[in-house]
């Protein structure tokens, strides 16, 4: 399974991340569109971030990035923008199966991550919290797949993300929740949360990436890293992390673009209209 990307299609993260024999890499489709993820996904990266949070992606660029990359062999993850339970569900229904939920710094607040993607039990043996409504929904694939209520957790999974100090702090108790299928550290508002915005390779970032890596992995969890730096990837897959992500689109783009002009005009840097 080395060299391409394995192939993990219609799998979960979870699935994927049970299934590698070395560190996944991911990419971030940032703009919500469809041919940009086709391409992404054709690249030979495992994993394809689609992200909700920080793009403006609503709910129908969600659902096309999301078709345009099923039909390669990669596993699409989204981020929703908040741990809103609402958000949630709609955005499992439209079919993604990796959620990605921002922002999660207490083993409450990951529970609440897990209740929102999750039905009921049938006898109330777990919380579950998502609406029910997924005859009308493609998650279901329109009621094509039996007993997708019944089965829905082995069709989901969740990754919440640790992105401040007080998540650092309480990593290992977060990942110890049951039903977290991964946890993702990202450096960029870590660092702002500890008082270094704007420089995630400040050395107390590091050592709370580092930190948060060593807890989770305590805990039996994988866990990844946001890592657009080639040298941030290589010492956080050193140090044990079983996924990294390495670029999105927009940042694709815009380097290759001003890589491409500054060959002719070396002089003339990038502009900035902000």
């Amino acid at each position: 399974m080395s060299g391409a990307a394995m192939d993990h299609r219609g799998g979960t993260a979870r699935d994927a991340l049970a299934g590698a024999d070395r560190p996944l890499v991911g990419l971030w489709n940032a703009t919500g569109d469809p041919i940009t993820a086709e391409i992404l996904a054709g690249s030979g990266a495992d994993l394809l971030l689609v992200d909700g949070e920080h793009g403006p992606l609503g709910l129908r660029e969600i659902l096309a990035v999301l078709q345009a990359a099923e039909a390669y062999p990669i596993t699409s993850l989204v981020r929703v923008p908040w741990n809103d339970p609402v958000v949630i569900k709609q955005v499992l229904d439209l079919g993604a199966r990796s959620l990605i939920v921002p922002m999660v710094s207490s083993p409450a607040e990951a529970e609440a991550a897990v209740r929102a993607a999750r039905y009921p039990g049938a006898a109330g043996e777990r919380e579950g919290g998502r609406g029910i409504g997924s005859a009308l929904a493609r998650s279901s694939r329109w009621g094509r797949i039996a007993g997708y209520v019944g089965e829905a957790d082995a069709h989901v999974s969740v990754v919440v993300q640790i992105e401040t100090a007080e998540g650092v702090a309480n990593a290992a108790a977060i990942a110890a929740v049951d039903g977290v299928d991964a946890v993702f550290v990202g450096p960029a508002d870590l660092a702002g949360s500890l008082g270094h915005p704007g420089d995630p390779g400040h050395p107390d970032v590091v050592a709370a990436v580092d930190a948060t890596i060593d807890a989770v992995r305590g805990a039996g969890v994988p866990v990844g890293v946001n890592a657009f730096a080639p040298a941030d990837a290589d010492r956080v897959i050193a140090r044990g992390a079983a996924f990294v992500v390495v670029g999105a689109d927009v940042t694709i783009l815009a380097r290759g673009a001003e890589a491409a002009v500054a060959r002719l005009r070396p002089q003339q840097g990038p502009t900035d209209s902000y």
